[in-house]
């Protein structure tokens, strides 16, 4: 049988070791990867990793799974969104929850896109989505992913930084959407 891979884009090695933990043994694929400067798009989130998935497609050649990641506070009608990552780089954590100041609504979801491309000339994209609702919170846990720190799931009195990795993995928006796409692969022989 032949060893068959899926570029996973990123350049974020603790991405990378979730993703092949969640995966686990069972997912069809070899999950490597490959980092690219992908421009940074606007948008809903759909769009933004269609566009996204396409371009390292185009750019690789082969076949390609991109993600997106957002965090949608109710309060803020879905702000910050796919813009997450620029919101948490320049206010830290405490700015996140600093944020809401105001609001009752603390409310939130999780929103994990992965995006999949065949890169074989063929630019059409498959969307697998995961969403976890939850609380924010100030900052309790561990700082290493992200604003794992800021964002209690519900039905928990821990954040997501201060789960243990396995049990997060067992309910995380990004555990949904590999699901998602796990079953795709398995039952779609791809």
């Amino acid at each position: 049988m032949s060893h068959r891979t899926i570029t996973f884009v990123t350049g974020n090695a603790k991405k990378l070791e979730e993703v092949r933990a969640i995966l686990g043994s069972s997912f069809p694929l070899e999950v490597i990867s490959h980092k690219l400067d992908l421009p940074e798009l606007q948008g809903e989130i759909d769009e933004v990793s269609i566009k996204k998935c396409q371009e390292a497609a185009r750019q690789l050649k082969r076949p390609v799974v991109v993600e997106d990641t957002a965090l949608c506070f109710n309060a803020l009608k879905g702000l910050p969104g796919p813009y997450i990552k620029w919101f948490l780089e320049k206010l830290e954590p405490e700015g996140l929850t600093k944020m809401l100041t105001g609001w009752e609504d603390k409310s939130a979801k999780a929103v994990c896109t992965f995006a999949y491309c065949s890169g074989h000339g063929d630019l059409d994209v498959k969307l697998f989505q995961g969403v976890t609702h939850g609380q924010i919170v100030a900052p309790r846990g561990s700082r290493d992913f992200g604003w794992d720190c800021v964002f209690q799931p519900d039905g928990y009195t821990q954040t997501y930084g201060e789960l243990p990795k396995e049990e997060k993995n067992k309910i995380s928006h990004r555990y949904r959407a590999l699901e998602k796409m796990r079953e795709y692969f398995c039952s779609n022989n791809v």
